[in-house]
This record gives structure tokens, sequence and C-alpha cells, in this order.
């Protein structure tokens, strides 16, 4: 979820960062009862400047990605991340480059952890589909700028209001299942907007293989009731520093896929080798449109391919490099992208 706000100068981004130091002042402030001194909360995140050039524009986006998480005892967890960024563009018709401001929450929710195979969810969570919103979007974590073009599918606005059960259902030393289910109810707030929804997801891993196979399904409970189903394949081969990740999402009215693999280098010379630093990136996807309808993909047949490279450097501080073809009815178009990303974590206080 993002709220854009065109030109309203630099008062809303200063009253943001006012809000978030004060909450931090609070936190910092707050007695340290001695049953829970070593339950500090933690705020972390990332940091980065990327830049896109797409069908020959480009736009310089500088953004703050902060995490907040709070335990509250040893059973209660409050866990937040924000999106903050400026997107600097160029308007067209020779104008000089316009910008706007986008201040978004990406969740907000509380965890109970009521069982180590039990976890009761409340407030505005990433809606429980696939793997990329949940696991990869992170600016830290993510290896290309691009989400997939999929990823609209089934992830219902991105995040849900509402409740959520997931946790472990099984587990031993051949396979571990894992669930989760969820339900949110409609909210036309800009802040925290979600639709009346359902959904489940159902993940097996085996750990041997290092394999995870997943089935997530969501269901949009209000106007025109539409459903989506995702098929989701990871493998991460413990000897060797590669991993593949796919998914396949089906809807009302398109589906597609995507795959992505990256290798780090690191066989050659150590992980932080100058060699073994570097880490290539390799992502195709298609979409296909089986009839008109406003999902979020595109409305034609499209096929993608993008080639990157990432490159690690010490202190948390990492180098993305890409470029992709895109391929449409609509048009085919080139996009580079680049950015440095900083990940950083930092106690609100110091525990024991």
């Amino acid at each position: 979820m993002s709220i854009r706000l065109s030109n309203p100068g630099c008062s809303t981004l200063f009253r943001v960062f006012a809000v978030s130091l004060l909450s931090l002042g609070i936190l910092s402030s707050a007695p340290r009862a001695s049953a829970q001194s070593e339950l500090v909360p933690l705020i972390s995140g990332g940091g980065g400047f990327f830049t896109s050039t797409n069908g020959g524009n480009t736009s310089y986006i500088p953004t703050v990605a902060p995490v907040l998480a709070a335990p509250l005892g040893r059973n209660v967890l409050i866990e937040s991340r924000a999106n903050l960024l400026e997107d600097f563009f160029p308007p067209g018709g020779g104008k000089p480059y316009d910008h706007t401001h986008f201040i978004g929450v990406a969740y907000i929710q509380a965890d109970y952890f009521v069982t180590s195979h039990f976890t009761v969810v409340g407030g505005y969570f990433i809606t429980p589909f696939g793997t990329y919103n949940e696991r990869l979007a992170p600016i830290w974590i993510s290896n290309l700028q691009d989400a997939p073009l999929i990823n609209p599918l089934g992830a219902m606005g991105g995040a849900a209001l509402g409740g959520q059960v997931r946790g472990n259902a099984y587990s031993n030393s051949h396979v571990s299942l894992d669930y989760a289910a969820y339900y949110s109810g409609r909210s036309s707030n800009e802040q925290i907007a979600s639709q009346r929804a359902t959904g489940f997801k159902f993940e097996a891993y085996f750990p041997k293989q290092q394999l995870e196979v997943g089935y997530s399904f969501g269901r949009v409970l209000q106007g025109t009731n539409t459903s989506a189903n995702g098929l989701h394949v990871w493998w991460t081969p413990e000897k060797i520093p590669l991993k593949i990740r796919s998914q396949y999402s089906h809807g009302a009215h398109s589906q597609g896929y995507w795959i992505e693999t990256d290798y780090r280098l690191s066989k050659f010379g150590g992980a932080e080798s100058p060699l073994g630093r570097l880490e290539p990136v390799f992502r195709m996807q298609q979409t296909f449109r089986n009839s008109a309808g406003s999902d979020g993909l595109p409305g034609q047949d499209t096929q993608r391919a993008d080639f990157g490279f990432d490159y690690h450097l010490p202190h948390e501080v990492r180098i993305n490099t890409s470029y992709a073809r895109q391929f449409s009815q609509t048009g085919n178009k080139n996009v580079w992208e680049t950015g440095i990303v900083y990940r950083f974590l930092l106690p609100t206080w110091k525990g024991k």
C-alpha cells in the first residue's frame, strides 16, 4: 500500500520523520522491566538510491524502508514496515524533471505466539499468497528492482486488514509442513486500503533436497467474486551457491509465471573475494490475457527477460544492475536499472 502525494512540499515528509523520531524516543525511554530487559525492540530495514530507464525515460528514486520489531513479553510481537521515497522523472515535452512523494505502510501487525506451531496475527498484514511479497519484496533482499508481472494476482492489493493464523503443522528430518489462512475486511481508508477476501497458503519443505513446493488460494468476497490460484517451487541446493525460484499464478482474467535464478560466484576465492562478491541474476516471465479485466497485469500477452549483476560490498552494501527486454503487442521496450542499497540494523536501546 502506498500513498502518492503530488508536490506537497517537504512538510509532509517532515511530519512523517518527526512522528517516527517521536515514536523511537518513546520506545527508548520506556521502562526496562528486568524480566524482559533482553527483549529489545529493533529498527532495521534498508535505504537505497535507484535509477530506471524505461523506454528511454530515466527516473531517479531515493528510498528508505524502515522496519520495526518490538516484542511485548515473550508471546507478542509488534512489527511494521514503511516505504518512503521520492520519484524524480521527466514529464516529457522538453520540460525539466518533476517529482512526487510516496509514503506508504507495507504492513503493521501484532503476532501472538500461542504455541510453537500456532501463531495468531491481527492488523494490516502482507497477504499470504505466493512468495514474492512476503519474502523477496524488501529492497535489501530483491535481486531485481521490478516485481514480477504476475505479482498482483492473488495479492489483494498487497496487504489485508483482518486476522490470520499461521505456523508449522508438522516437521521431522524429512519434511516440514507450513500453513497460513486469513480473512480480511473491506476498508476504503487510503492508509490501510483492503478488500473483503479470504485465502490460504500451504507449503512443504524437504530439507535433504533443499526443495520447497507450495500452493496458494485467494478469493475476493466483494463485487464480482473472483478467485486466484498459485503454485511455487524453490530449490536452493546446499553445496552450490545457486537459487532457483519460480511461481505460476492463475486469476479470473489472466495467468502467468516467472522463473528467477541467481548464482553467487563464491566458489572463486570465497564469498569475500573480488569475484566471489559477484552474483549474476536471470529472470524469465510471461503473462497471458484470458479476458478483459482490471487485475494489474498487462492488457496484452507479454514476455520479459531480465539479466542482472548484483555486487555485494562490505558492511551490508550491495550494487544492483540489470537490463530487461519486454515484448508485447502494445510495443517492445528496453528497461535499464541500477541501484545501491544499504541494509541497517540497530537496537533501540542496549539490552543484556
